[in-house]
């Protein structure tokens, strides 16, 4: 892993039916769309089998490791929305500081938790539009109103904070 760091490669928004609301590549031209949202759908059993032993609003840490390079974290909110964020060990070249630092081995569950305070008052600036609707991003509330369209989340506002988030995240990052 020399000459590496890790960093974001997808950040994921889970509506509280387990539906996707947002998914977010990074880089996007270097990922598989495909391939990062079955990973995404495949924490969510992880999820509910955690859910008894956590309150609402919580960080429910490493989620699964799916292989050497790859790990996913999940982050639950009190109104049953999940994110998920699943790290790339090897995302990007290393600074000078982080290539002097070569005996860390991985990150903490904590060096994610900007990420999630982020991405959470980014989900909460969203709710606060009058014109955003979250019902209407339900697919329980699109099939018995017989919409034809897109359950994700389309705010450019919203979409452009979360690229910011996931851009600026690296270990030991405090404040985003």
């Amino acid at each position: 892993m020399a000459g590496r760091a890790p960093s974001i490669a997808c950040i994921g928004v889970i509506g509280k039916q387990n539906n996707p609301l947002h998914i977010s590549l990074f880089p996007p031209e270097k990922r598989a769309p495909l391939e990062f949202s079955l990973l995404l759908s495949s924490c969510l059993d992880i999820f509910e089998a955690r859910l008894p032993r956590h309150t609402v609003d919580q960080d429910f840490g490493l989620l699964q490791a799916v292989d050497d390079r790859l790990s996913m974290y999940g982050w639950l909110t009190n109104t049953g929305v999940k994110f998920v964020v699943v790290v790339d060990m090897e995302g990007r070249p290393a600074t000078v500081a982080e290539s002097r630092n070569s005996a860390v081995m991985g990150i903490r569950d904590a060096d994610l938790k900007p990420a999630f305070r982020a991405l959470q008052t980014a989900y909460i600036s969203l709710l606060r539009n009058p014109f955003y609707d979250p019902d209407e991003h339900s697919p329980a509330t699109a099939n018995a109103e017989q919409r034809v369209g897109s359950t994700q989340i389309t705010s450019r506002n919203f979409i452009r904070e979360v690229k910011r988030i996931g851009d600026s995240w690296a270990p030991g990052v405090t404040n985003l």
